[in-house]
């Protein structure tokens, strides 16, 4: 095991489960810049666990697609950034529709431990699914979330980090959404 197994310096070459990954980084900033507003790359790392590095890479490309931009500074070696404030319909829709395929391929990753879970070595043979409903403000929602990346952090980097996977350490798909629930439209006029 060398220095660089355990600390990279530059991202591996991308594969098919590298998008995924990079899907998962580049909405972590995107939320984090949603809820604080503006943020560099170290801050960046500092909060959701990933290095400065990584951080710093996603948020120019975040930038290079519109979705974000440079905020105001001082100067300085500090490269803040926000949120664009108009985003193009065209980027939306290409966000939605990522979205909609990472949901849909995390479906079907779910379908498919359902069906072949007796096929796993028996220690595996379980989950540890579980869903709450609890009444949040939104910055609370916004803590929860934050609490879930802190608790994920220590665990993100082995897939680009192979020797630093403990023995029997296999991939485990770790799926939060935190989302307010919407009233039901009523079907009928006079259903309350």
């Amino acid at each position: 095991m060398t220095e660089d197994d355990l600390h990279p310096q530059a991202p591996l070459a991308q594969g098919a489960g590298d998008e995924l990954r990079e899907h998962e980084v580049r909405t972590a900033l995107l939320d984090l810049l949603a809820e604080v507003g503006t943020v560099t790359a170290t801050e960046a790392a500092v909060r959701l666990g990933y290095s400065s590095g990584l951080c710093s890479f996603h948020l120019r490309q975040l930038a290079r697609h519109g979705y974000i931009e440079e905020a105001p500074h001082q100067g300085g070696r500090a490269r803040p950034w926000r949120l664009t404030t108009h985003e193009s319909s065209e980027v939306a829709s290409a966000e939605g529709q990522f979205g909609d395929l990472a949901r849909g391929l995390e479906d079907e990753s779910w379908q498919r431990w359902l069906s072949r879970r007796n096929e796993a070595p028996a220690e595996w043979r379980h989950d540890e699914a579980f869903s709450a409903v609890a009444y949040l403000t939104p910055e609370e929602m916004s803590r929860v979330a934050e609490t879930v990346r802190r608790a994920l952090a220590p665990y993100q980097d082995r897939e680009q980090r192979p020797l630093a996977r403990p023995d029997g350490a296999r991939p485990v798909a770790l799926i939060t959404r935190l989302f307010p629930l919407l009233p039901e439209v009523a079907d009928e006029p006079d259903q309350i």
